[in-house]
């Protein structure tokens, strides 16, 4: 059975060491080994971690048989427009397929709907199959964009956004 929790600061290397471990296998046909190490370095830092979990960010940390699988991270945008966006969702390699997931994204829709949220976004990069996983659970493509994130590199993304209804808080099909 997989749990979720809150994640506290004691659980930010649990989350730089899941990120590293789910890195290569999701990026490393899309971007650079060298790219990756970069963006591991600048988001995943215990620094910044500690930074975003400081300043409204939202992790959430899953886990089986006592083993940290995923996570995910969300924080609000624009309180105004009621638009949260979903930072990271990644879960380890060998529980792909095992609904981990799907039951993070839940959670967070979950969670971003009763703090008012209306929109939930996202970037995915444009060659990330994740993209699919994103569209099942309802979010549409609002825009391309070209992010410059130093050192050279260049996140080419979709930027997706999923409006949320009341109705609407599980992911729709598998």
């Amino acid at each position: 059975m997989i749990y979720l929790r809150k994640a506290k600061e004691e659980d930010l290397p649990i989350i730089r060491a899941i990120a590293e471990q789910t890195w290569p296998t999701a990026y490393s046909d899309i971007i650079s080994q060298e790219q990756i190490t970069f963006m591991l370095d600048k988001m995943y830092g215990q620094a910044e971690l500690r930074e975003q979990l400081l300043h409204g960010h939202h992790f959430i940390v899953a886990s089986e048989l006592k083993e940290d699988v995923g996570f995910a991270g969300f924080s609000v945008i624009n309180s105004e427009t009621h638009t949260f966006k979903l930072h990271k969702l990644y879960v380890l390699p060998k529980m792909h397929g095992k609904g981990v997931g799907k039951l993070l994204m839940n959670e967070v829709v979950s969670q971003v709907k009763a703090q008012g949220g209306e929109f939930l976004q996202l970037n995915v990069n444009r060659n990330n199959k994740a993209k699919d996983f994103y569209e099942k659970a309802g979010f549409k493509i609002k825009e391309t964009v070209d992010l410059d994130i130093g050192n050279g590199f260049y996140m080419n993304d979709y930027v997706m956004e999923k409006t949320l209804c009341p109705a609407d808080i599980s992911l729709k099909g598998e």
